[in-house]
């Protein structure tokens, strides 16, 4: 109990401080726990619904949103949502726990891969369809895997569109926050899910988005920056280690 406490203490810093982390972390963490892949998944949509709602509230009374870029992210997910859904519906159980774990560090060392050092090509310019194909490649993503809503979003808005960092942080929970709901409807269909143990992580994760939501708020645009890309490759090289 108390393990599962203090995983979700730091992964809500980590959240409130960033906007990534929650599934990037949180579902390997309980995998590594010995919690089945597709409870897992499960659980942590849950874990996120119940923490982000928490988050979205404080980055919205700070002005951290950028609604615009949410609501096409939004847009650009929900096509792949729904064919997520149709995938995870037709596999077997088995054949899914074996595929997500392959998914899920197949997406980390993708990401890792870029946050260690990619450069951004210069034809790529920042374009309002690029963030509906974002959005469509990250509901993919985050319906079977959980992880991308902070991750990838963080990045690309921060490095290629250039969006404030405050504001990066603030947008990606919001996103964050619809697509794990639309992602969690498969997920509570199947029964893959433990409603105890998210209660239990979002009991930790409460205070930890706290700190981190004001810890962000007094970091300015260049220091957060660096720690955002930093997290990024922290995360990346742990995961892959425990990988």
């Amino acid at each position: 109990m108390i393990e599962f406490i203090l995983l979700g203490l730091a992964i809500g810093f980590l959240v409130g401080l960033s906007g990534v982390g929650g599934g990037s972390l949180m579902t390997p963490s309980l995998i590594f726990l010995g919690v089945r892949p597709e409870v897992a998944v499960g659980t942590d949509f849950l874990f996120s619904l119940l923490t982000k709602i928490f988050a979205t509230a404080l980055h919205g009374k700070k002005g951290n949103v950028r609604i615009d870029i949410a609501w096409r992210l939004i847009a650009g997910s929900v096509p792949a949502v729904l064919l997520g859904a149709f995938i995870l519906i037709r596999l077997p159980r088995e054949e899914l726990g074996q595929l997500l774990v392959t998914l899920i560090g197949v997406v980390l060392v993708v990401v890792s891969a870029l946050s260690l050092g990619f450069e951004i090509p210069r034809f790529l310019r920042p374009r309002w369809i690029y963030v509906y194909i974002l959005g469509f490649i990250v509901g993919l993503s985050v319906q079977l895997t959980s992880v991308g809503a902070g991750i990838i979003v963080t990045f690309a808005l921060m490095n290629i569109a250039k969006v404030n960092p405050r504001e990066v942080v603030g947008t990606s929970i919001v996103f964050g926050l619809f697509v794990s709901l639309m992602a969690f409807a498969t997920y509570a269909h199947l029964g893959y899910f433990n409603l105890k143990l998210a209660l239990t992580l979002t009991l930790g994760a409460i205070p930890g988005i706290f700190l981190g939501v004001n810890l962000a708020s007094k970091m300015d645009r260049g220091k957060l920056k660096k720690a955002i890309n930093v997290l990024l490759l922290a995360m990346g090289v742990l995961l892959l280690l425990g990988r």
